[in-house]
């Protein structure tokens, strides 16, 4: 059992954030922030602006707190590797992980008897929207123990989460802000790939047209009659992604996500929806292979790992890097690489995307955390240079130098454990995997942090990358009347987009997508896309 005892003051009610999660709530309701009283840390150290509140507690004792993280596939270990082992030590803290899923975080929230440090993964949702009710300030908490916060996180992350009280009660990791799209440290992570032994030997043709993209695999179909020539991302089962068939292939064509400053529907794009056709064609001519459109993700791994695809639409590359690696290795003639596929019929360059400012796992210190003033200090530490260094590259010296330029190089040691004992560099090294507070610039620092299968994909993507983050998180508020319609659209897209694909001609294809436009309509479309109009207002806002 988590520990019972409360900050002195008003805390969190028992059930309410589980009433919130099941009913929806209303946006216009009260989120008033609860008046809390900090414990004092006077006896144990002072607060210092220009010095982590780690390096300054005197507390003696280890501090113990529980982390509940929403993933029922995070490590749950702790103080047995290298990079929690350091973090255990240097902040005299130990740190019990709980995991779980919806329905356990909601048994939380419902008995109010909640760990120190809560893990979510939705930004729009219930929790996170109202955190006001049930976690703490992150400026309040580091005004009154880590100003040295302050130094660490980034401003516009911290204003980005700010709720109707104007403070911040979650941080997020990977949460890239425009400097960093600016930047080049990050990559783009979607393309059009082809191995490379099909493009010399079909004449390295134009797939960048629709007409040339359907021409092209035929030409692959004649001469590598065992290959499949055209394949993408798996669709999943329940109809929340539709492989790289929609988004992905929207983001190559450079398709709006909005118009006059309000939300544009890409799937109806007229560019889009004539490589639809063109993709329809394909299917026509015996060029995609039915079962693409059932494989899991592992069926999908297992194809690329052999190359059975000549070409792929392919999304999150780096995801895939293990069976890109695994067949280039074995076929070094005939790596994919990425080429100028899929491109425009009215002239608009790619815009692909990354990981935007509501990054990914968001973390909160809950009001029931018996010691805040450690708890903001693990928030400091991971979010310094210090604290992502360690856990991306470990200790240096041990596992890497810091090179004069600025990059990041393994010892040999290290680099040898990596590539010929994966177990153990997962286990007894921990390296890129504690990603609570994690950001792709310093995974950048090292060109080995990515297989060599995809590095040629990333510099493909260099200089298309856009940020997006207008469009963020503007789905309708859960369990209201927009967000079940939303939800319904969404479902029906998944299935005529199938029905396009695979339609035995044109008109059956455009039946298919009036079907789905009046669904839209029946559906109240306007109505979701009125509160999508509204959460862009209120970007829009959040980033001035």
């Amino acid at each position: 059992m988590f520990r019972k005892k409360s900050l002195v003051g008003s805390l969190l009610v028992a059930g309410a954030l589980l009433s919130l999660a099941a009913c929806g709530g209303s946006k216009k309701e009260d989120t008033a922030t609860k008046e809390v009283k900090l414990p004092d840390i006077a006896d144990r150290y002072t607060p210092d602006k220009d010095t982590p509140a780690w390096q300054l507690d005197k507390k003696e004792e280890t501090t113990k707190l529980t982390w509940y993280v929403n993933a029922d596939w995070w490590n749950t270990e702790y103080g047995k590797d290298m990079v929690t082992k350091k973090i255990k030590d240097d902040l005299n803290v130990d740190i019990k992980f709980i995991t779980g899923d919806d329905t356990k975080l909601n048994t939380y929230f419902a008995g109010g008897d909640m760990p120190d440090i809560v893990t979510v993964f939705d930004s729009n949702s219930q929790v996170a929207r109202k955190a006001d009710s049930w976690a703490l300030p992150l400026q309040d908490l580091a005004e009154k123990y880590d100003p040295y916060f302050n130094t660490v996180a980034r401003e516009e992350t911290l204003n980005w989460y700010k709720l109707g009280d104007g403070k911040s009660y979650g941080y997020p990791d990977y949460s890239n802000v425009q400097s960093d799209f600016d930047s080049g440290d990050i990559y783009s992570r979607d393309a059009f790939i082809i191995r490379k032994d099909v493009y010399e030997a079909i004449g390295k043709p134009d797939f960048s047209t629709p007409e040339g993209f359907v021409e092209g695999m035929k030409k692959i179909k004649a001469q590598f009659p065992d290959l499949i020539p055209f394949g993408f991302n798996d669709f999943a089962s329940d109809g929340s992604s539709n492989g790289s068939m929609d988004t992905v292939v929207q983001d190559m064509l450079g398709v709006p996500y909005t118009k006059d400053g309000k939300y544009y529907d890409r799937n109806l794009d007229e560019d889009y929806l004539e490589w639809v056709k063109a993709f329809r064609q394909v299917h026509q001519d015996g060029n995609v292979s039915d079962d693409t459109f059932t494989d899991d993700g592992d069926k999908f791994k297992e194809k690329l790992q052999t190359g059975k695809y000549a070409t792929v639409m392919i999304g999150s590359f780096v995801n895939q890097g293990i069976p890109l690696q695994t067949f280039k290795a074995s076929n070094p003639d005939a790596e994919y690489m990425a080429i100028d596929g899929i491109q425009s019929t009215v002239g608009n360059g790619p815009t692909l995307t990354q990981a935007g400012i509501s990054g990914w796992m968001i973390n909160y210190i809950s009001q029931k955390c018996e010691d805040p003033a450690k708890a903001i200090q693990v928030f400091t530490y991971l979010l310094s240079d210090e604290g992502e260094m360690l856990t991306n590259f470990g200790i240096e010296g041990d596992t890497y130098t810091l090179e004069a330029d600025g990059t990041v190089k393994w010892t040999d040691e290290a680099r040898k454990i990596q590539q010929d004992d994966p177990e153990k560099w997962q286990l007894e090294y921990r390296m890129g995997e504690f990603i609570q507070f994690g950001h792709d610039r310093f995974k950048a620092m090292n060109p080995d942090s990515y297989v060599d299968a995809v590095k040629q994909m990333q510099e493909w993507g260099d200089g298309k990358l856009t940020s997006q983050f207008l469009t963020e998180n503007i789905g309708p508020d859960a369990g209201t009347q927009e967000a079940r319609a939303q939800s319904a659209i969404q479902t029906n897209w998944s299935t005529t987009l199938v029905g396009m694909l695979r339609a035995k001609d044109e008109a059956t294809l455009e039946g298919l997508l009036e079907d789905y436009k009046a669904f839209q309509k029946d559906n109240k479309i306007d109505a979701v896309n009125k509160v999508r109009n509204e959460k862009i207002k209120e970007n829009e806002a959040k980033l001035k």
